[in-house]
Parts: structure tokens; sequence; C-alpha cells
């Protein structure tokens, strides 16, 4: 291979593998081994409880990140200069067999421990993130997360259902994989079956920003006050597209209006600077309801960001 795994090809020609381009025109590695970043697709949404179609989300993230440059302008992040990063696939996931899935992704991301690789997913819907931590607390036990969503995901079941993309985070509390006195969820909004649909994680010790509560404001003093919370403890960063305006991400599945803004959404990524971040996802992209492609390039944005705030980037 003639570019380092640490950088970036150059112009718009992007490496592909298995018919799919590839993160950041990063080179296609095999495994985790030696990387201290690595991108990874879930192409899954059998999960979905409205509207299909994020099992496109992580090819058409990869095809929108084409023209992302190396270096962050704005926070002066240098990634490539100090991190080996590489998009490693997809997980093999079976299409037909949501709870089979979940098994699959938990068995993955198990793989991935003995590396001290940091995971950057590509979703997929919401019900990959349980797995996901499934497979994150046997390395670093209970974790803090901030999860940005127009919903809340801690339904107890859908249809019936104990898996499925809204019932994430109940399943997570109730399985023993979150530091709850350590979880922030932002954005939530829009209408819910009861009065008590958003009180459920506050009473598990979760801290919850309504999108109202974020309307016309900058959202920086509130992630320093979430730095603080978080401490020097492992963090899991979920970040749900439709936490964002539909007027800028249209492309997803539950759209919901008055949400936030994509200015607020760099804002709460950048806002993860100096935290212990374990990992990261950014889900429910659905290319087949936004053809401008524009969801889905702010979800390679979102992505970029969040590598460019892990642990030992380098500054400019």
């Amino acid at each position: 291979m003639d570019t380092p795994l640490n950088q970036p090809q150059g112009g718009n020609e992007m490496p592909r593998f298995g018919g799919r381009a590839t993160m950041l025109r990063l080179p296609f590695a095999e495994t985790a081994e030696g990387l201290d970043a690595a991108f990874i697709g879930i192409p899954l949404d059998i999960g979905t409880s409205q509207r299909a179609g994020t099992r496109y989300g992580p090819r058409q993230i990869r095809a929108e990140s084409v023209m992302i440059r190396p270096y962050n302008m704005a926070t002066g992040a240098a990634p490539f200069d100090s991190l080996q990063v590489a998009d490693i696939g997809d997980v093999p996931i079976n299409t037909y067999n949501l709870l089979k899935s979940v098994d699959i992704i938990e068995d993955y991301y198990t793989q991935l421990n003995p590396h001290s690789v940091i995971p950057l997913t590509l979703g997929g819907d919401h019900t990959i993130t349980l797995p996901i931590l499934r497979a994150m607390a046997k390395k670093h036990g209970p974790v803090g997360l901030i999860h940005v969503d127009a919903h809340t995901d801690t339904n107890d079941n859908m249809f019936g259902e104990k898996i499925a993309h809204g019932t994430t985070f109940r399943r997570a509390v109730e399985e023993g994989l979150l530091d709850c006195n350590r979880v922030v969820q932002i954005g939530q909004r829009a209408q819910g079956y009861s009065a008590n649909d958003f009180r459920w994680g506050e009473s598990q010790g979760f801290r919850l920003f309504t999108a109202e509560q974020c309307w016309h404001k900058s959202l920086a003093p509130l992630m320093q006050e979430i730095s603080q919370l978080m401490g020097e403890g492992p963090v899991y960063l979920s970040f749900d597209i439709d936490g964002i305006d539909p007027a800028w991400a249209p492309g997803t599945g539950t759209p919901e209006v008055g949400g936030l803004t994509s200015i607020q959404a760099l804002e709460i990524v950048r806002g993860c600077k100096g935290l212990n971040l374990v990992g990261a996802d950014l889900v429910e992209v659905s290319p087949p309801y936004d053809l401008s492609g524009n969801t889905s390039q702010l979800g390679a944005n979102l992505l970029y960001e969040m590598l460019c705030v892990l642990p030992g980037v380098t500054y400019k």
C-alpha cells in the first residue's frame, strides 16, 4: 500500500472495497490491529419503527465524505498527524433477523476489545448502539453517555418487542452498561404516548436537555458543563441524525420538527474535546429520504469531527 494508514488518499478518488467507497478516502484495513481509530459500518434498518432505509446509511455517508480534507481549520485538529486510522468495512449482519444481528454486532465489537482502537460507527438504525455498548462494557465497565436524539429511546417495548431502535437505552440501563449519573440526553422533542415518556431516564439519574431548552442559543456553555459531569471516566457518544431539525437533515426515518441546527451539532461534538471517548456512532441516516445527499454529508462531517476530538489528536 503506497499511502500510510494514517493518511487519506489525495484528490476525489476513493478507495473501494466490495464496490463501496471508504470513509474519508482512507485505505481499507482487514483488521483493527495497529489502529488508533477505525470507521465501521453497520447497514441495519430492521429495528426501525417507521421509515426504513438506514441500511444504505454507511454506503452514502462514505460516498459523501469524499470532499472532507485532513485538517480541521476551525479547531486546528490534525487527526492524521497523530493517529493511525482506517476504514475496516461493514459488520456482516443478518438482514432477516434483528436479534441475530444484535448478537453478531456484539461479537464483532467484542473482538475489537484486545486492540487499542476506538470505533467510530456509521449506522444503521439506533438498535446498533445496544450491542456496541455491551461490548464496550466488557472492556471499560459501565460508561458515561452523551446521547443526541429527537427521542429518548427508553421505551420498554415497541409493538411488543424488547429490542428495537426505540428501546436501546432502557435495555442498556437494565443490563448495567451505563453509569447513569453520567448520562446526558440532548435534543429530545415532539410528542409522546404519556406525560412520563421523557421522565424515565431522569428517574435513573439521566440529565435531559430538550430541544426547546436549546433553542436560540450556543451549546458551547452546555458542553462545558457536560464535560465536567463526565470527568475522566470512559464516555460513549451516540448521535442520532434526527436530533437535528429536518430542515438540515431530512434523510432520516423519524423526523421531528423543532430540532437542533447543524451549527449546534458541531458545538456538541467539538465540546467533547478532552473527554475519554472510547467510541462513538452516527445513526439513522436514511438516504432514500434525501436525494440531495445533504443528510449523509452532514453525517460524514460529524463523524470527522468525532475523529478530531479523540484522545491523542494533535492540534496545529
